[in-house]
């Protein structure tokens, strides 16, 4: 089979020839800590893949749904081990320069009804040129060709995660409440941008093989924004999303939350949503093997393998891989690293859990051409 056809059957809970070997990427300090330990210095975050011998199962259609122009990047201040800058979502931020994890948001622009329009609506505009790439151009024919050897994923972007982004957790919250008839405005607009860029793509050929959709609107005791008002503001709006790539044959939709989802999952599959991602198992207890009994094949996941095992003893990996295998041959669900990988994992112990999912969930894939490590060095006696 192909990357793409094996994607396409798995989350389409068909016959499939082995499970899908891929990962969520690493943190940008991991691969650095890994070249001393062995990783070769060339091996990076652009080509790693190859040498990891993982699945290059899909490609980015290079669809911006998002702001157009992006707020330019500027340094504002280098405090030595931090620095203080201006995002391209124009939010002021303070972040660590190695082994940083979240930044901390100092300011915002969007603020009041006026700073959205003079910053920000203007930017949501779905017929902005550069939106789209190139339709003469080799990767935008090699995305719709309908012959492509690899899943064609499209960025079908966020209705609660920029504006708290661009806003603050506070200034949001404090809008559904104080004016909700901007607040329904601004998640209004965006959804149009969205629509409107995706229409603009479908009608240029695109015909995508996934939606990925990004909230991070949970925490961990639930969602940020109630049940009530995500029913009320962000259902219809992704309603529009999903039916109209459902209409060009898309079925496979997902949407990255951190957090504890519970209370959502449900509305997002009313809605059309039907694919978790990444099944945050270490930190928020979102067990994929559980989630399958509560919802069935109505929901399928993406994810899901705790990343914390990595730092552990190997025969714990090996444990979790074996007990996810019988997930994986029912389909509707590609297991990997439940996030991106840490820097505290040591190279070894990510080796010998690509060589335990490649012989378990990839019946030893003899189409992958990994790295040749020795297996002795991996396993603990």
């Amino acid at each position: 089979m192909t990357h793409r056809e094996r994607f396409l059957a798995t989350m389409q809970y068909s016959p499939c020839d082995r499970g899908i070997i891929t990962d969520f990427g690493f943190w940008d300090e991991t691969l650095v800590i890994w070249h001393d330990q062995g990783l070769p210095e060339g091996i990076n975050p652009t080509n790693y893949g190859p040498f990891f011998g993982v699945d290059p199962w899909s490609v980015d259609a290079g669809v911006n749904v998002g702001l157009a122009p992006c707020f330019p990047w500027i340094l504002i201040e280098d405090q030595g081990d931090h620095e203080i800058v201006q995002d391209n979502e124009g939010v002021r931020i303070r972040r660590g320069k190695f082994m940083g994890s979240i930044p901390e948001h100092i300011a915002h622009l969007l603020i009041d009804r006026d700073s959205w329009r003079w910053h920000y609506r203007s930017r949501l505009n779905p017929a902005t040129a550069a939106r789209l790439p190139d339709p003469e151009s080799a990767h935008w024919k090699s995305i719709i060709d309908p012959n492509r050897t690899q899943a064609t994923v499209v960025l079908g972007g966020s209705l609660y995660g920029w504006l708290r982004n661009w806003m603050g957790m506070e200034n949001v919250s404090l809008a559904v409440y104080d004016d909700p008839a901007w607040f329904g405005e601004m998640v209004e607009t965006i959804a149009d941008c969205i629509v409107g860029s995706l229409q603009r793509a479908i009608d240029q050929g695109l015909r995508p093989d996934a939606v990925a959709m990004w909230e991070d609107m949970c925490y961990n005791r639930g969602p940020l924004l109630s049940p009530a008002h995500f029913k009320e503001y962000m259902v219809p709006q992704y309603r529009r999303i999903t039916d109209l790539v459902r209409s060009v044959g898309c079925e496979t939709i997902w949407v990255d939350c951190d957090g504890n989802t519970d209370q959502l999952v449900p509305m997002w599959l009313d809605a059309g949503v039907n694919t978790m991602f990444p099944m945050e198992v270490g930190t928020w207890h979102g067990e994929p093997v559980s989630m399958r009994a509560k919802f069935g094949r109505d929901l399928r996941m993406m994810g899901g393998f705790d990343k914390h095992l990595l730092a552990g003893d190997p025969r714990g990996i090996t444990a979790e891989v074996e007990r996810l295998a019988p997930l994986v041959e029912e389909g509707g669900f590609i297991p990997f690293p439940d996030h991106r990988v840490p820097p505290d994992v040591p190279l070894d112990h990510f080796v010998h859990y690509l060589l335990e999912a490649r012989r378990v969930w990839g019946k030893n894939a003899p189409d992958l051409t990994p790295m040749q490590p020795t297996r002795s060095r991996f396993v603990a006696s």
